[in-house]
C-alpha cells in the first residue's frame, strides 16, 4: 500500500531577534491509509512545528520552510498557493488541537462551526450541511445531537468539546487526521474514551492518523509505526512494538525507563534524564542528547550521527550500540 503522505527532509526556521531557531531538522516520514503514526518527544522538539508545517500554518514571517517536500497523494503541498492549500485544509487532511476551549470560537455554536466547512468544501445547503453535523455529532457520542446542534462551547465539558473538535475534524471526511496531544488537558477517563473513539473512526473510515503526544502510554494503545524526536530530529524510528521491545537509541531508552510500571515491583526511584534539552538558536556541533547521555562517547561531542538502519525498517541516530555500549 502505498502511502498517503510522505515528508521528506522537512526543515523549518524561525527567525527571532535572539536568532535562528532550528525548530525541526531534516524531518522525513510516511503514513498510510488506515494507520496511526505516533510523533513522541519532549515539549520543544518540533513534534506540533512539523505538522503545522505540513497544514502549511507556520506563520512566514517569523517562520520559513527552508527545505524538504511535503507530499500528499503526489502533490506537493509546499509548492500549492495559498487559495489551493485552503482546498486542502479541512477537506483532505484536519487537525485537533491541544486546546479545544481555545479552537472553538466562543461566540458561535458548535453547530454553525462543525457545518462551516462543509459548506465551504462540500457546497451543501445550510439544511444539507445541519443534518451532517448532528450525525456527526452523534458518531463522536454526544447525546441528544439535535438539542445540543445550537449550544456554545462553554456549555460542554472539557470532553464533549474535544468530541465537538473530533466532529468538526471529520465533517469532510479528510484522508489524513492530525491530532496535537488532543487529550493531555483531560482527565484519564476521558482520555480512554477519546482514543478509543478515535481508533473507532480510524477503522471505520479507513483514515491515517498522525498523533504527537509526549505520552508513551497513549503511543502504545494507538500508534502503529512510532516516530522519536528529540532537538528538532529523528532519533528513531519504528514500528510500536520493536520500540517498545527493543529501544535502540539511549533517548528512547531513557524515556522508557522513566515510565512507571504495573507489572515490577520495585523500592527504588524512577531513572530521571538529567539535565535539559539543547537550546535550538545554538545547537551543539555533535549530537544535541551528548550532555545528557549515559552512553556518550567522544565522537557524539564531534558530530551528530545521521539516520541509519539497525534493522530493516528500524532507523536511528547514534553512534553507539546501547546492547553493548560499543561504537557501532
Amino acid at each position: 500500500m502505498e502511502a498517503i503522505l510522505t515528508v521528506k527532509d522537512l526543515a523549518v526556521r524561525f527567525h527571532t531577534l535572539d536568532g535562528v531557531v532550528h525548530a525541526v531538522n531534516g524531518v522525513s516520514f510516511s503514513v498510510k491509509s488506515g494507520q496511526t503514526l505516533g510523533i513522541v518527544g519532549e515539549s520543544g522538539c518540533g513534534k506540533s512545528v512539523t505538522m503545522l508545517s505540513v497544514m502549511r500554518l507556520i506563520p512566514q514571517p517569523p517562520g520559513e520552510i527552508t527545505s524538504g517536500e511535503i507530499n500528499l497523494r503526489g502533490r506537493d503541498l509546499l509548492k500549492l498557493e495559498k487559495g489551493e492549500i485552503q482546498q486542502v485544509r479541512g477537506k483532505e487532511i484536519a487537525m485537533i488541537f491541544q486546546d479545544p476551549m481555545n479552537s472553538l470560537n466562543p461566540v458561535l455554536t458548535i453547530g454553525h462551526q462543525i457545518s462551516e466547512a462543509m459548506t465551504v468544501h462540500l457546497d451543501l445547503d445550510q439544511d444539507a450541511a445541519r443534518q451532517q453535523a448532528i450525525r456527526l455529532l452523534e458518531m463522536v457520542g454526544i447525546p441528544q445531537p439535535a438539542a445540543r446542534y445550537n449550544d456554545y462551547p462553554h456549555q460542554f465539558s472539557g470532553g464533549m468539546r474535544q468530541r465537538v473538535m473530533i466532529a468538526m475534524a471529520l465533517a469532510c471526511s479528510p484522508s489524513i487526521l492530525i491530532a496535537d496531544e488532543p487529550t493531555t488537558a483531560l482527565d484519564v477517563t476521558i482520555q480512554s474514551q477519546i482514543i478509543s473513539l478515535v481508533k473507532e473512526l480510524r477503522d471505520r473510515l479507513d483514515m491515517a492518523i498522525v498523533w504527537i503526544t509526549h505520552d508513551l502510554g497513549v503511543i502504545a494503545e494507538l500508534a502503529d509505526q512510532v516516530v522519536v524526536m528529540y532537538a528538532g530530529f529523528i532519533v528513531e524510528q519504528s514500528d510500536v512494538f520493536t520500540l517498545f521491545d527493543d529501544p535502540r537509541h539511549p533517548y528512547t531508552l531513557a524515556l522508557l525507563r522513566s515510565i512507571p510500571r504495573l507489572d515490577e515491583i520495585s523500592h527504588e526511584k524512577l531513572p530521571a534524564i538529567p539535565g535539559s534539552p539543547p537550546d535550538c538558536l545554538h545547537l551543539p556541533p555533535g549530537c544535541p542528547f551528548a550532555p545528557r547521555c549515559n552512553f556518550v562517547i567522544e565522537r557524539c561531542t564531534l558530530q551528530n550521527p545521521a539516520l541509519r538502519p539497525v534493522e530493516d525498517g528500524h532507523p536511528i541516530a547514534c553512534w553507539v550500540d546501547v546492547r553493548t555500549g560499543v561504537e557501532w
